[in-house]
């Protein structure tokens, strides 16, 4: 009949074995793993840039963004951008991504506190609770 003897489960007691068509196996089981694939979640990382200096509209306009980001269910990655001297001004950059902080604390928390990595200065806000679609 050219069918094989396939081992479906080995750790079974005893173990379990099918006789089946051994390709026909394989293809259902790339299947099955490409449709858990396509199933799973992607996570979508949104970043707002901020200026040391940032003024209240624009850090309004800003907060608007990432507030909406964080109900679509995407990561938000907030950073201060230092250009030249304003690297001087490391306190205000941390200052104001602590405020965004905490102004987005009822739609995400924090997952990275602001760290400096060169001339960035970088925050990480996951999403938390459920999702708009």
């Amino acid at each position: 009949m050219e069918l094989d003897l396939v081992m479906i489960s080995d750790k079974a007691d005893p173990p379990v074995c099918k006789i089946m068509d051994y390709q026909k196996f394989l293809y259902q089981l790339k299947k099955k793993q490409k449709e858990i694939k396509a199933n799973a979640q992607k996570i979508v990382v949104k970043e707002i840039r901020f200026g040391p200096n940032t003024d209240d509209h624009d850090y309004n306009f800003k907060l608007k963004h990432a507030i909406n980001f964080l109900q679509e269910g995407a990561k938000v990655k907030a950073y201060v951008f230092f250009k030249g001297r304003s690297i001087l001004f490391k306190e205000q950059g941390e200052i104001l991504l602590l405020r965004f902080a905490q102004d987005l604390e009822e739609y995400g928390k924090v997952e990275q506190l602001p760290q400096l990595e060169g001339k960035r200065m970088i925050m990480v806000v996951s999403p938390k609770g459920t999702k708009k679609k």
